[in-house]
């Protein structure tokens, strides 16, 4: 098997470790194949429609966005250069663990990628100088469809790594809702 799944405590948020080749040249694996993730984890249908990059500084803090329905997002993510700290959120109602999180360590040298299910907020802290962030979708983007919930919001209560900084936000993110007053 091409990857080791780790489950995480939101049922569907899933840790893929792909199996990585490498010598003194370097390294070589397969980042994605349709079959193969399937078979890892047990998920058929899913069709990737669009590919994002993003790079952002040391302290830049993204999210936790989402779509509405009928726009809603799963999202495969890796990051291949730097490091990140990538949350995702529970937002489905009446799911048993609406509001909770989930947080993992995304880099370039560990290689994980995170699978998010629609229906869950995502959103990552740059740890590192820089990071090149890499989103696979599943749905394509939708500006009306999209809403933001606050990173700090103390009801979901995210334990984000301190780096001795404030966060960088966007004016999108810095206007997030809370948990409580958006629109799921």
């Amino acid at each position: 098997m091409p990857y080791t799944i780790t489950p995480t405590a939101i049922p569907g948020v899933l840790i893929l470790e792909p199996k990585v080749f490498g010598d003194a040249r370097g390294f070589f694996f397969e980042s994605f194949n349709q079959r193969d993730f399937e078979a890892a984890t047990g998920l058929s249908g899913i069709a990737f429609v669009q590919d994002n990059h993003s790079r952002s500084a040391k302290g830049v803090l993204r999210g936790l966005h989402y779509q509405l329905a009928p726009h809603a997002q799963g999202k495969l993510v890796r990051v291949v250069r730097g490091a990140v700290f990538d949350v995702a959120v529970d937002i489905r109602r009446g799911s048993p663990t609406f509001g909770r999180w989930v947080g993992v360590e995304l880099s370039e040298s560990n290689h994980r990628q995170l699978w998010i299910p629609p229906g869950l907020a995502h959103g990552f802290l740059t740890l590192t100088d820089s990071a090149d962030f890499l989103y696979k979708a599943t749905d394509y983007y939708a500006p009306e469809s999209e809403r933001c919930i606050r990173w700090d919001d103390p009801t979901i209560g995210i334990d984000w790594p301190s780096l001795g900084m404030a966060p960088l936000l966007s004016a999108k993110d810095q206007a997030g809702r809370a948990l409580a007053q958006a629109d799921l």
